[in-house]
């Protein structure tokens, strides 16, 4: 009898072991699925390719160690890929959600967007910055929450602004400074003059005129604002954007299939339900 309840415990506790280790696999599996379908419905709706780019923290691994993305070669390498199988004529609507990344990558993506003779929109929901303004800005509409932001695309050099390594050797004696500072900074004149160029093409590849396409560089290059400096709706239709805030509910519902890392105690908790204001019927169901 006892050796009974020995091997029953056994299997339980394997089977409790098993069950523990491939659940964050199904679960992860089962939004992956979902996801799909829902791009897949957006697509059907708009008669558009729909290319997802969230970056955001995700547990991915059995150990259930979250992990940071970011705009990455792969990343690149994916949508280049996605752009190839999109016929010519085709929309291409990307959903945004990034802190930035590799300028390399976002380069690369920035250029194949503005080459696509199909109209390119950009969903942005909640934040694009970096270079995920970049790719903003290559494509034909920007279409924003009304609380979303973009940022600056001013070059970084290691851990500090270019603009702000140059400006201490334009106030410093030269005598005084050293040899890696004084290199920074030309490889900081180099980054500006490069990114600045490079955003001022996208502009005018967009049919932006000279003028336009100048000031709108040198506003989001020059170094004017921190590198993390939110970029409103409002400041971007002021700068000269073409932007929105016609953000369809689709885009919503799938940012809700990529949830951040789950921890011990939630820091913001609500009920998840919409609520109907004093005096307005409950919506009927089905409308």
């Amino acid at each position: 009898m006892t050796d009974t309840v020995g091997v029953i415990f056994n299997i339980l506790f394997w089977a409790f072991i098993i069950i523990s280790l491939l659940s964050p696999l199904i679960r992860q599996k089962n939004l992956e699925v979902q996801r799909l379908e829902l791009i897949r419905d957006f697509e059907k709706k708009r008669k558009s390719r729909v290319i997802v780019m969230i970056h955001r923290q995700e547990t991915m691994s059995l150990l259930g160690i979250p992990i940071t993305k970011y705009i990455s070669i792969e990343d690149s390498e994916a949508v280049l890929r996605a752009i190839r199988l999109t016929p010519e004529d085709m929309p291409i609507d990307i959903i945004l959600h990034t802190p930035g990344g590799l300028v390399l990558a976002t380069e690369q993506i920035a250029q194949a967007l503005v080459k696509h003779k199909g109209e390119v929109t950009v969903f942005i929901p909640h934040y694009a910055m970096s270079g995920g303004t970049m790719l903003a800005l290559a494509s034909d509409k920007i279409v924003m929450d009304e609380n979303a932001v973009l940022g600056p695309v001013d070059p970084q050099i290691g851990n500090y602004p270019a603009t702000s390594i140059l400006k201490v050797v334009e106030e410093k004696n030269k005598d005084r400074i050293s040899d890696e500072t004084l290199i920074l900074a030309d490889v900081s004149k180099k980054a500006l003059m490069q990114v600045k160029t490079f955003v001022k093409g996208l502009l005018l590849a967009n049919n932006r005129t000279e003028e336009d396409a100048e000031k709108i560089s040198t506003m989001l290059t020059d170094g004017r604002w921190t590198h993390d400096y939110p970029i409103t709706y409002e400041e971007a239709k002021e700068i000269g954007l073409n932007v929105s805030t016609d953000v369809p509910k689709e885009i919503y519902e799938l940012m809700d299939l990529y949830p951040q890392n789950p921890s011990m105690r939630p820091s913001v908790q609500y009920v998840p339900l919409p609520y109907r204001e004093p005096g307005k019927a409950s919506p009927t169901k089905g409308k």
